[in-house]
């Protein structure tokens, strides 16, 4: 029964991830000004499954300088660790629950950028390295605040379980007293996914497609759900955290449509970030300001404590 529910949980993570390209694009027609995907089916909502037949019935090709092995395997083993998070998800029925869930999003999350190293060095290619280096600094850069804004809310809870967060959301959100953190930690979740204005891993403009310049058909449709994938995870990681958590209501799940509608309404809006502003934005902006939530959750623990012994 674990297994099976695992499947279908995989099978609807896909499934959104279609949609979710759809959603994309329609938002962005309207962001431009154009017609959006209206073509295929009605509203064009059999487009993402036209999309998907087209990448995986195309020809696969190979550079012919690559690691021919790596660089087909490398695709595969970033979707498999995309859709290995969602493992997470608080399920209540034929599911193990994980008291160190927190521990393992952070151990998880932080081998995706393995990936994007292996695709990029593996080509062979100049655009893939520089991409693949630019998402390794990237990465250890946002990975120590987006890890620290956590630990402040679990320093909060006492625990290290993230179906304790709907419980102890139920009176207030979190995101009622920490507003200007949930702006950080919406910013590293987008420098995290390699979305605009971080996409620096994959800059169109300098890097022509970055890391995954190499990759077509199969293979980029493999790091394309990977992507996004990611993107509907660290929504739902932000309903957990700041929006209530409350994940047996409907409206837990509208409001993870809403963050991933700010994620596109981010792209459509936001040209890309400078590189060294990026670096500069992380390290002196972002860590100090986590490292402070932190003292001050724990202030506010202990003054909770003090007043509930008095």
């Amino acid at each position: 029964m674990y297994f099976l529910t695992f499947l279908i949980l995989i099978l609807l993570i896909m499934v959104s991830v279609g949609f979710f390209t759809l959603l994309e694009r329609s938002i962005l027609g309207y962001i431009h000004i154009r017609k959006g995907p209206n073509k295929v089916g009605f509203l064009g909502l059999l487009q993402p499954f036209s999309d998907g037949a087209k990448l995986f019935l195309k020809e696969q090709f190979f550079p012919m300088n690559s690691n021919f092995f790596i660089y087909y395997i490398c695709p595969i083993l970033g979707l498999i660790q995309s859709l290995f998070i969602w493992i997470l998800f608080p399920f209540y029925i034929n599911t193990i629950g994980f008291p160190y869930g927190f521990l393992l999003f952070l151990c998880i999350s932080s081998l995706g950028v393995y990936s994007l190293i292996v695709c990029g060095w593996s080509s062979n290619s100049m655009y893939s390295i520089l991409g693949c280096i630019r998402s390794v600094s990237q990465a250890i850069s946002y990975e120590v605040a987006l890890s620290l804004i956590l630990l402040s809310f679990f320093f909060l809870c006492d625990s290290y379980n993230l179906t304790n967060l709907y419980f102890f959301q139920e009176m207030s959100w979190f995101m009622m007293f920490s507003f200007p953190i949930f702006f950080s930690w919406f910013s590293c979740s987008l420098a995290e996914t390699n979305r605009s204005p971080f996409d620096f891993s994959e800059g169109e403009s300098e890097l022509v497609s970055g890391f995954n310049i190499e990759y077509g058909a199969g293979g980029f449709a493999f790091l394309f759900i990977a992507e996004y994938a990611s993107i509907i995870f660290m929504s739902f990681m932000s309903c957990v955290i700041f929006l209530g958590g409350d994940f047996f209501s409907i409206m837990f799940y509208i409001k993870i449509i809403l963050i991933c509608f700010l994620f596109v309404w981010v792209r459509g809006s936001l040209p890309r970030y400078r590189y060294d502003k990026l670096m500069y934005l992380s390290w002196k902006c972002y860590l100090p300001m986590s490292m402070n939530f932190i003292l001050f959750f724990i202030f506010l623990k202990a003054l909770f404590l003090y007043h509930f012994f008095l």
